[in-house]
């Protein structure tokens, strides 16, 4: 039965892992999936005390899944400042990336890409927008734009390496006692 278990978190998350793609919360889909089935199969099988996932995979999944929504929120914050831009064009970035994605979303009809480019796009609008209406000029408002919508793409490979990293940390813990 522990077998069977196994194979359902496992393949299960690999649905989750695919949500990462598209920006949505799939690594922390992931970490619940593997307390749920933690649970569920020490509530299932009351006479084995061995646990199905131990409290550090536990922990290292849902650290993993916070790393990764860390990484992709300030992704674009960091790409503003690194190109020079003020605390107005990194809020533009934030807010623009959050807005962006949807937008890309819903406008780009390619899975996986519409949100991506949208994503980086309303960071490097947001950010170049905020820091021309505070007074820069044109080539600072645009390099703090492009920071910001690089920072975006960044905080999303490092979010698709996180979700992963917790698809094969529950992988390897599933199937091996």
């Amino acid at each position: 039965m522990t077998y069977v278990w196994a194979t359902i978190v496992v393949a299960l998350n690999l649905l989750w892992l695919s949500l990462v793609f598209f920006g949505l919360p799939g690594n922390w889909l992931m970490a619940l999936s593997a307390m749920l089935t933690a649970w569920l199969r020490s509530s299932a099988d009351a006479s084995d005390h061995t646990p199905f996932f131990s409290i550090w995979t536990l922990t290292a999944v849902v650290l993993l899944a916070t790393l990764g929504e860390l990484a992709e929120f300030w992704a674009g914050v960091v790409g503003t400042a690194k190109a020079g831009g003020t605390r107005r064009g990194a809020l533009g970035a934030l807010v623009g990336g959050m807005v962006g994605a949807v937008a890309g979303t819903i406008f780009i009809p390619v899975p996986v890409l519409g949100s991506l480019l949208g994503g980086c796009a309303g960071a490097c609008i947001g950010a170049w927008w905020l820091e021309l209406r505070g007074g820069r000029d044109m080539n600072e408002s645009m390099r703090a734009g492009v920071g910001a919508g690089v920072g975006m793409l960044a905080g999303r490979v490092v979010k698709v390496i996180a979700g992963v990293l917790i698809w094969l940390t529950i992988a390897v813990a599933a199937f091996w006692p």
